[in-house]
């Protein structure tokens, strides 16, 4: 039983002296030159100023109307091409996002301003009612496509023939005509 005890040991320390004879006679690795960048391939690095307002402090900030009535809260914000922002989408409606009603306001409806350093305050002139009557704001991965409207609309025009069967699991059927 010590004999493959013996074996084992010399056999790691045979390897771990190979290991080093071959690094003190190999060739030593040249340090690399740091990588540089042109001046106008530097990446810009920005502080934020006491101005910036912050997308994450935007969401979930609740809208007030002109009453300082709470109508609904920013639940999204829409970037144009350009990034800029283009529009808000509003939660309004339902309870803890249950039966909550998404429509998009333009940005130039929502006026945000700094209460202080860390308080928002985001102020639109509308009410409750007007938000709920607004047409639904759907994003664009949940919008049916284009390849399933034909379908729905035939399945509808299907529907209104007589020869389909009643909900009660009886077929009603037109006479020949002769």
């Amino acid at each position: 039983m010590s004999r493959p005890l013996l074996a084992a040991a010399f056999l790691l320390v045979a390897g771990a002296s190979a290991g080093l004879a071959q690094d003190a006679s190999g060739p030593k690795p040249v340090p690399g030159t740091p990588a540089t960048l042109n001046n106008d391939l530097r990446p810009t690095f920005v502080a934020q100023e006491p101005s910036d307002l912050m997308a994450s402090k935007m969401i979930g900030q609740s809208i007030v109307n002109g009453a300082n009535e709470t109508i609904g809260s920013v639940a999204d914000i829409v970037l144009g091409p350009d990034l800029a922002v283009k529009s808000y989408v509003v939660g309004v409606g339902g309870f803890l996002g249950l039966g909550t009603k998404y429509v998009s306001v333009a940005r130039e409806a929502l006026q945000v301003t700094r209460v202080d350093d860390k308080t928002l305050k985001a102020v639109i002139n509308t009410d409750k009612d007007q938000l709920r009557a607004a047409p639904e704001y759907v994003y664009l991965g949940q919008q049916p496509s284009k390849a399933d409207a034909p379908k729905a609309g035939a399945q509808a025009t299907d529907t209104s023939k007589s020869d389909v069967p009643a909900s009660t699991g009886t077929t009603t059927t037109q006479p020949a005509q002769q």
